[in-house]
């Protein structure tokens, strides 16, 4: 039984890992500033030691590694458009946060740290799909963010032989993603406004595409990243070598939730990538991932947890 530490445990991905973490029968410590986390998150899962804390608070790193074999490193602001307005904030939660916890984790001698990198890191390369080795281009604060913070990582491995792995997200969704925040991901937020019969709104003009990646293959591959005897030092492409239009994304959740609304274009967003898919090639040799859910049944997955979730809420008011 090893010993886990997940940073952002009761957020949307690291909740989830809490969840496999425990099944598996593994010891499983959270450290959370509850800023973007939400202890419901957790309120199923056994057995997780909690740390309310902040991670850019160095005592807070040094007490969460404390007798640590492995580090998923999920906390972060995950939002450009949040980014965009207050850089400061979300520099210190993603890159000060991330230094603190990399120098708490060497000094600790925690086995391996995997980090929770973005795919925004890419920017608008034309390029498809996107290779670990292409040039990054960040059009965002927060994409730079977690640029510097993967290079930290490969740092990290270079100059202190603490082993790291980043997996780089590409739009991930699920059950538990929040889409009461404007800063959600757009899955949920559609899913919402369908629910209720209202119509979402689609930034730009809808062609912009994404590599959707439903939660359950995110943790697959961190998981892995956590053993692959060859990957520290490596960032690698987790997500399914898919593109999906915002356009046709609607259109698939309006027919599974039945809805007869038409979407709201509204002008592109600053820091926004117009098109993203991940070569997952190193992943599947590394780590001998392959995606475990497609596209189509995440979202079927997903509308039945928030309508689920939504009259369990209803039911509780009554």
């Amino acid at each position: 039984m090893a010993h886990y530490l997940v940073t952002g445990g009761a957020g949307f991905i690291g909740s989830h890992l809490c969840e496999e973490l425990t099944r598996r029968g593994e010891r499983v410590r959270v450290v959370d500033s509850l800023i973007t986390g939400k202890r419901a998150n957790l309120a199923h899962v056994p057995n997780v030691e909690f740390i309310e804390g902040d991670l850019a608070d160095f005592s807070v790193a040094t007490r969460a590694v404390k007798g640590i074999d492995y580090v998923l490193h999920q906390a972060a602001i995950p939002s450009v458009p949040r980014s965009v307005e207050d850089p400061i904030t979300s520099n210190r939660a993603n890159i000060d946060a991330s230094l603190n916890l990399l120098v708490a984790a060497r000094d600790a001698g925690v086995k391996r740290v995997v980090y929770a990198g973005s795919s925004s890191a890419y920017g608008n390369s034309p390029t498809m799909p996107k290779v670990e080795t292409m040039p990054t281009a960040p059009l965002s604060p927060y994409a730079l963010q977690k640029l510097v913070a993967e290079q930290y990582c490969q740092m990290f491995t270079r100059l202190y032989s603490l082993e790291t792995v980043t997996i780089r997200y590409f739009n991930v969704f699920g059950p538990r993603q929040d889409p009461s925040s404007p800063y959600s991901g757009v899955i949920s937020l559609f899913i919402r406004a369908l629910c209720e019969g209202r119509q979402p709104t689609i930034y730009g003009d809808g062609e912009q595409t994404r590599d959707f990646t439903y939660v359950a293959n995110v943790v697959d591959g961190v998981l892995r990243a956590c053993l692959a005897k060859d990957a520290s030092g490596e960032v690698i492409n987790v997500a399914t070598n898919g593109r999906v239009s915002l356009n046709q994304l609607f259109a698939s959740l309006r027919d599974l939730i039945g809805a007869a609304v038409e979407p709201i274009y509204a002008s592109p967003r600053a820091g926004d990538v117009r098109d993203s898919q991940a070569d997952i090639s190193k992943a599947a040799r590394l780590l001998g991932y392959t995606p475990l859910v497609t596209f189509d049944q995440g979202l079927r997955n997903t509308v039945e947890w928030y309508r689920a979730s939504t009259e369990s809420a209803t039911a509780g008011r009554t």
